[in-house]
């Protein structure tokens, strides 16, 4: 057997699929990995520690350590990861097409089992 060709339209549609997935993934991730390390007082040891430092500078650094901060920039890589996976599993099936052009495809064995 031979692929050919592949449509760049069930390409989108299932490189769109698994973009979506890879993204609800990262924000959950990223809120399990927030509270663990909220639950091990991580959070609260880095407050302390540059409370002793007395840096007002590094103090205001902490603010950007916040769970809805951490969150909605993890749902923001998470919609970019979307866009970009989605048109380049597009792309990628129009460079397989031109490819096969010239070479004939990818020749695959299929055996029954």
């Amino acid at each position: 057997m031979t692929i050919s060709r592949i449509d760049p339209w069930s390409a989108l549609k299932v490189s769109f699929l698994l973009a979506v997935g890879i993204g609800v993934m990262t924000v959950i991730s990223t809120v399990v990995v927030w509270n663990v390390l909220d639950a091990m007082n991580v959070f609260a040891s880095i407050r302390d520690l540059l409370e002793t430092l007395g840096s007002a500078p590094l103090l205001e650094l902490i603010q950007y350590l916040e769970f809805g901060r951490v969150v909605s920039f993890s749902i923001i890589v998470a919609v970019i990861d979307i866009v970009l996976l989605t048109f380049l599993g597009a792309i990628i099936a129009v460079l397989y097409n031109l490819i096969a052009m010239l070479v004939g495809g990818t020749h695959i064995t299929i055996t029954d089992e």
